[in-house]
């Protein structure tokens, strides 16, 4: 019945988390990965959970924080290049087309450090706070958000998100239209193409000049100069966290066999850069020392009715542990409350890299993946939190604890 007392507790839990979410946003600097601001808030948590946790601590990492966008200006420029050989050196044309695509697919499709080595370094954190059990510790439960915030996506501020993923949409087809017409005109013509005398392949050509505007403008996906100020996205997913391990010390809760911890990873927006440093360093450990682990990795916890565990991460090419997610997806339908299935088919979340590491982890998202005029926004802000909405989802995750806590 203990964890009874922290379910009924979750209005109480929900108005901490708006609390500390807005403390955080209005007395520190921006949090972009790496920033002093994410440092801050960090080192905030950090004395928050001390007097709750018996065992709190911090690791750093290094990050280039710019450059998991960086690769625009690779792929861009180098598109933009090729485009030019189109009118005269076709062949170069696909080559460099194929290099473009080389930084998009390493960097944002599949999440790797491409073009991290020549971007500027910062210093990030990973955070760790756990309680511990009576007994011997036979399973383990760690809540996971990321503190960092995200750099604005203007087109999405200004136009909405069916123009954003238009306009990513349009350039990956005029790419294709290019490397097509490059490839015909090899064909006709050789690996030599003159504009003037090419005839109706001209007026193709020509016709792509329609994509230049969209090729320039992927410059300006992402505004470096402006840090949104991440309530949603993702302090919710830390203050999950934090509430329950502050709602456990609240009501005496200590659990037999089932060590129960927060996970923190800082740089998120930066490329899971703090879930995989934080796998470098411990997934082996974890896998290793004889303890059933899970993990339930939260990110923007804002729509009720969007509340879901998300079975594929990572651009959907990374699958997500079935039964961390068939646990909490069974947790929500035993107190009544709506969670759906669903994928990350845009971008991804630290549960990929916890998947990724071999560790069983669980993303849990509650928000529309057609993107919301907050989402990565100036508008994403503490007064545009849901209270019911984390209400709610504290409860579902308090409910999978008890049910893992009791071998279910």
């Amino acid at each position: 019945m203990d964890f009874e007392r922290i379910k009924a507790a979750k209005k109480e839990s929900a108005l901490y988390m708006v609390n500390e979410i807005t403390h955080i946003i209005k007395t520190f600097d921006k949090r972009e990965p790496g920033s002093k601001g994410e440092t801050d808030a960090i080192n905030y948590m950090k004395e928050s959970l001390e007097p709750i946790a018996d065992d709190v601590k911090t690791e750093s990492f290094q990050v280039a924080p710019r450059a998991f966008f960086g690769w625009i200006y690779f792929t861009v420029s180098i598109a933009l290049a090729g485009y030019i050989c189109l009118y005269f050196l076709p062949v170069l044309t696909v080559v460099l087309f194929l290099l473009a695509f080389s930084f998009l697919i390493g960097e944002f499709l599949l999440y790797r450090e491409v073009v991290d080595p020549v971007f500027p370094k910062a210093v990030s954190h990973n955070l760790t706070a756990v309680i511990r059990p009576k007994g011997e510790v036979k399973r383990r439960v760690l809540i996971n958000g990321h503190p960092d915030a995200a750099y604005e996506w203007p087109v999405n501020y200004h136009f909405g998100g069916a123009a954003f993923v238009a306009h990513f949409v349009i350039t990956m087809l005029g790419c294709i239209y290019v490397v097509v017409l490059a490839i015909i005109s090899i064909a006709i013509n050789g690996v030599e193409f003159h504009l003037l005398t090419a005839g109706w392949l001209r007026t193709a050509c020509l016709v792509s000049l329609v994509f230049i505007p969209f090729f320039i403008g992927m410059y300006f996906l992402s505004n470096e100069r402006r840090v949104v100020d991440g309530a949603n996205d993702n302090l919710t997913g830390c203050y999950l966290g934090i509430a329950l391990l502050k709602a456990m010390k609240d009501n005496n809760v200590e659990l037999e066999n089932t060590e129960v911890g927060v996970l923190i990873t800082g740089s998120e927006e930066a490329g899971l850069r703090g879930a995989k440093a934080w796998c470098k360093e411990h997934a082996e450990e974890y896998k290793n020392d004889g303890v059933e682990t899970i993990i339930f990795s939260f990110d923007t916890i804002r729509e009720a009715r969007f509340l879901s565990v998300n079975t594929r991460d990572l651009n959907n090419l990374v699958k997500s542990d079935k039964y961390a997610c068939d646990l909490f997806k069974k947790a929500a339908d035993n107190i009544g409350i709506h969670c759906g299935e669903g994928t990350v088919p845009f971008g991804a979340t630290d549960n990929a890299a916890f998947n990724q590491a071999g560790l069983r982890s669980a993303g849990i998202t509650a928000l529309d993946h057609n993107l919301r005029n907050y989402y990565h926004t100036r508008r994403d802000t503490y007064d545009n939190l849901d209270a019911d909405c984390l209400a709610d989802t504290f409860a579902v995750l308090a409910e999978a604890i008890r049910e893992f806590d009791a071998g279910e």
